[in-house]
C-alpha cells in the first residue's frame, strides 16, 4: 500500500509540474520571463490572454483589442527558438531539442501602448508540457479512435513523457556529478597550491633570517 501511495505521489507531482496556469501584471516597458525545466523532444503549448486596467472603473477590462504581445523562447544554450508577435490573446507552440531550463519571455510592444501608460496589464498564462499539450478529442476525431483506443493512446503518451522526465533527471544528475567532481578537483589543487606556497614562503623566511643573523654575526 505504501509503495502504491509513493508511486501515485510521484506521478501526481509529475502531472502537476507539466501543466500550470498563472497570471501576472506588467507595465508599459516591462518584460516578464519564466523558467521551465523541459526534457528534450517535448512539445510545449502556451495560451495567454490579456486584460487592460481601466482607471475610470478601477477594474480590468474583459478584453484588450488592439494590444499585441511578443513571445520569445530561449533554450538552455540561450539560443532563440521562438520569437513572434501575437495579438491580445494568443497561443504559442514550440518543441524543445535540448534538455534543461528554457526561458519564456513576454512583453507588449503594441502601437497602442499609450492606452495604459502608467497603468498595468494583466496577463493570464497557461503552459502545458508534454502529453498535456495534446488535444485528444481532436486526435480521436482525426484518427477515428474509439474510447478505448484513445485511452490507450493517452497512457502511451504518459509513459513516454515519464521516460523523458526520467532521462532528464539522469541528465541533471550527471551534470551535478560532473560539477561536484570539477569543484572537488579545484579545491584539491587549490589546497596543494596553498601548501606549496606556504612551504616556499617558510624556506624563503628561513634563508632570509639565516643571512640576517650571519650579517649581524649572531651565528
Amino acid at each position: 500500500m505504501r509503495c502504491g501511495q509513493v508511486v501515485f505521489s510521484v506521478w501526481l507531482s509529475v502531472q502537476l509540474s507539466l501543466s500550470h496556469g498563472i497570471y501576472f501584471h506588467i507595465g508599459e516597458t516591462e518584460k516578464k520571463c519564466f523558467i521551465e525545466e523541459i526534457p528534450d523532444e517535448t512539445m510545449v503549448i502556451g495560451n495567454y490572454r490579456t486584460q487592460l486596467w481601466d482607471k475610470q472603473s478601477e477594474s480590468f477590462l474583459p478584453s484588450t483589442p488592439g494590444l499585441g504581445m511578443h513571445v520569445e523562447v530561449r533554450d538552455p544554450d540561450f539560443k532563440v527558438i521562438l520569437s513572434r508577435q501575437y495579438g491580445s490573446e494568443g497561443r504559442f507552440t514550440f518543441t524543445s531539442h535540448t534538455p534543461g531550463e528554457h526561458q519564456i519571455c513576454l512583453h507588449s510592444n503594441s502601437t497602442k501602448m499609450s492606452l495604459f501608460a502608467g497603468g498595468k496589464l494583466r496577463v493570464h498564462l497557461d503552459i502545458q508540457v508534454g502529453e498535456h499539450a495534446n488535444n485528444y478529442p481532436e486526435i480521436a476525431a482525426k484518427d477515428k479512435l474509439t474510447e478505448l483506443q484513445l485511452r490507450v493512446r493517452q497512457l502511451l503518451d504518459q509513459v513516454e513523457q515519464i521516460q523523458k522526465e526520467q532521462n532528464y533527471q539522469r541528465y541533471r544528475e550527471e551534470r551535478f556529478r560532473q560539477t561536484s567532481e570539477s569543484t572537488n578537483q579545484r579545491v584539491l589543487w587549490w589546497s596543494i597550491a596553498q601548501t606549496i606556497i606556504l612551504i616556499l614562503t617558510g624556506i624563503w623566511q628561513m634563508k632570509h633570517l639565516k643571512s640576517f643573523f650571519e650579517a649581524k654575526k649572531l651565528v
